[in-house]
């Protein structure tokens, strides 16, 4: 298979000249995935100023920081229409809530996102493009960006029979040229824009332009929403259940995944928890840098571990730890929808069957202690002496 071929149907968009030579559809229903950021609108201009006339920017809600208005408000300014999904629950329950069981942490650096994001992204517009029929799905990933084998693998998995990619594969574009070509066609949102950036429900992540280089990449505190420290003198205290291995309450309060996510983004970051910086590969091995600010993660995932800790066999635990990591390889690879990253869910859901109960926190600037962690079906000691006892009497009987 050429590296212009897709994986299972055909010839993948890869540079701007393929949106004429194999998408001659251009005068048909073009559809691409639009986050109302730089990439996603210089490619909509693009399109139009290549002579296409139904094109169709499909938005995606996941819980980010743009929103529907501004995007609407930037594809009408180009010229195109526009189209919004609402996909916030579906991207909490059935993307996020696994990657908690699954513990997904990239090398024990950082909790994964646009992992989870992207399978996602592509189920959802590959759905818009088969109901008003588009052959053909755009996205905007380039080399330097992990979402362009997620975003092509997932499409290819879940059996997309069009021509889909990004032009930004073979053909990329400087972020001055971008911005002068929108500013000039009356898209002035992007005047500002120092870095490139990727929002949801469960993460806030930045990369590029002034955070290129990972030898200085001091992050501007205005970039953090979530976990500017509110007060460094205050503390409080949070209780985390889950019920098979899956968070249902806080203090008590049984919440929604995504209204539990929401709260626990507001309690612990208010206490400057949860920034992450990590450094991530790219398919050649080398190496960009990402930061991420998720303040519940941290607190669920850590929570998590310490109640499975409690329940499983320290031989289970062992396997599930390598377990993990498989299924980040296969997520992050691109193969959310393969085989092996669905076997590997499958023994990370056994494990965490018993694993239920509840988590508390004492939180302060910069810091998240335990305070309690109290199992339904635990192997923990609460009195060692009057185990060591028994233990004692029973060998000597």
């Amino acid at each position: 298979m050429s590296q212009g071929e897709s994986p299972l149907y055909g010839p993948l968009i890869r540079s701007f000249r393929d949106l004429t030579e194999h998408g001659s559809d251009l005068r048909g229903p073009v559809v691409t995935l639009f986050s109302g950021g730089l990439d996603s609108s210089y490619l909509l201009l693009r399109l139009v100023q290549a002579g296409a006339s139904d094109v169709h920017a499909v938005s995606i809600d996941l819980g980010g920081d743009e929103t529907s208005e501004e995007k609407a408000r930037i594809a009408e300014k180009i010229g195109v229409r526009f189209h919004h999904v609402d996909a916030r629950s579906e991207f909490a329950e059935l993307y996020v809530r696994p990657a908690i069981a699954a513990h997904g942490v990239y090398l024990d650096t950082h909790p994964v996102s646009s992992t989870l994001s992207r399978p996602l992204l592509a189920k959802t517009v590959m759905g818009v493009a088969e109901e008003i029929g588009a052959t053909g799905i755009l996205h905007t990933a380039n080399r330097s960006q992990n979402s362009l084998r997620r975003l092509n693998g997932a499409l290819g998995l879940l059996g997309f029979r069009g021509t889909y990619g990004s032009p930004y594969d073979l053909d990329p574009v400087d972020r001055g040229r971008k911005m002068h070509e929108l500013m000039a066609a009356g898209v002035d949102e992007m005047a500002t824009r120092a870095v490139s950036s990727d929002s949801n429900l469960w993460c806030r992540e930045f990369e590029s332009g002034l955070l290129d280089d990972p030898e200085a990449h001091a992050v501007p505190e205005e970039f953090y929403r979530w976990s500017r420290l509110r007060d460094v003198t205050a503390s409080d205290h949070v209780e985390i259940t889950f019920v098979g291995g899956n968070p249902v309450a806080v203090d008590g309060e049984k919440l929604e995944l995504e209204a539990l996510i929401e709260a626990l983004n507001t309690r612990a970051g208010a206490f400057g928890l949860g920034r992450y910086s990590g450094l991530e590969h790219l398919a050649d091995g080398s190496k960009v840098l990402e930061i991420r600010e998720m303040p519940a993660a941290c607190l669920l995932l850590a929570s998590r571990r310490h109640l499975e800790t409690a329940v499983l066999e320290a031989e289970t635990l062992r396997e599930k730890i390598g377990v993990e990591q498989v299924w980040v390889r296969e997520a992050l690879e691109g193969r959310w929808f393969g085989e092996l990253r669905l076997a590997c869910q499958a023994f990370v859901d056994t494990c965490l069957e018993k694993v239920s109960g509840t988590v508390g926190w004492r939180l302060s600037a910069g810091q998240a202690e335990t305070t309690s962690i109290i199992a339904e079906h635990p192997r923990y000691l609460r009195d060692r002496e009057a185990w060591e006892r028994r233990s004692i009497a029973a060998e000597l009987r």
